[in-house]
């Protein structure tokens, strides 16, 4: 079992900054996919990132820029940076877990957004006004 809990979310104004966290536990932090996600309201889910095992990141096109993705293994917690929010940003962001079973086939690991993520977080709301 793996839990994750984010935090961080809140009202901002366009143009600040948050920094949101995914709090890990219950299982070897170190063999997981961890994915970033967002949903806005009245649209699909978007992966925003996937960091590996390894802590090496695959993040979309999308966000490079202005989101900075790092983790605390001491922590067992993964941030999540934005910088110069939009509007267009306002959604519940989520954290996901894969475990080994769920993005390893064959010997050969792909983390990535599009992995199939087996726990998810309740997520964080985040509201940018302009």
């Amino acid at each position: 079992q793996v839990n994750l809990v984010e935090s961080g979310g809140g009202s901002v104004q366009a143009g600040g900054s948050l920094r949101l966290s995914c709090q890990v536990s219950g299982y070897t932090y170190m063999s997981l996919c961890i994915g970033w996600f967002r949903q806005a309201q009245g649209k699909e889910r978007e992966g925003l990132a996937a960091v590996d095992a390894d802590g090496s990141t695959f993040s979309v096109e999308s966000v490079k820029g202005r989101f900075t993705f790092s983790r605390d293994r001491a922590k067992s917690t993964l941030y999540l940076q934005i910088d110069k929010l939009e509007p267009e940003d306002t959604a519940v962001y989520y954290c996901a877990a894969a475990t080994l079973g769920q993005y390893c086939r064959d010997g050969l690991c792909t983390c990535r957004p599009t992995s199939d993520f087996n726990y998810w977080g309740p997520g964080t709301q985040v509201t940018v006004s302009s």
